[in-house]
């Protein structure tokens, strides 16, 4: 396995959690029913997000927090939500990725799930 280095890795990556998030039990609802989302349009913002996060790209713009109080004004976002979407971004990193961008990629999903919990919880 290697590590995360190049957007083609970090498009490779939220390919694969996507893949998992819209079958989810738990999750997939937000993704495919709540706000029906174009993947065309939406998963090259996320590689954008998360090449600026983890490799220092400044293609993202975007503010993150707004879209999912949004989210969170149609169906409440909960714990167990978070927990799910980080364990599956986690767990897809474990099975493909190793090395410190690896690690750094769920440290910084960690704290987003932290933030937005909190920010969430607040409204």
């Amino acid at each position: 396995m290697k590590d995360i280095t190049t957007k083609e890795d970090i498009i490779f990556l939220v390919d694969q959690f996507y893949g998992k998030a819209i079958e989810d039990e738990q999750i997939g609802v937000f993704f495919t029913t709540v706000v029906p989302l174009n993947f065309d349009e939406h998963l090259p913002v996320m590689y954008n997000f998360w090449e600026s996060v983890l490799l220092g790209g400044t293609s993202y713009k975007g503010n993150p927090m707004l879209k999912h109080i949004e989210l969170h004004r149609k169906q409440a976002l909960q714990e167990e939500h978070f927990t799910q979407w980080l364990t599956l971004w986690e767990q897809t990193i474990d099975e493909h990725l190793t090395g410190s961008v690896a690690e750094t990629a769920k440290a910084r999903a960690r704290s987003i799930k932290a933030i937005m919990q909190h920010k969430l919880n607040g409204l």
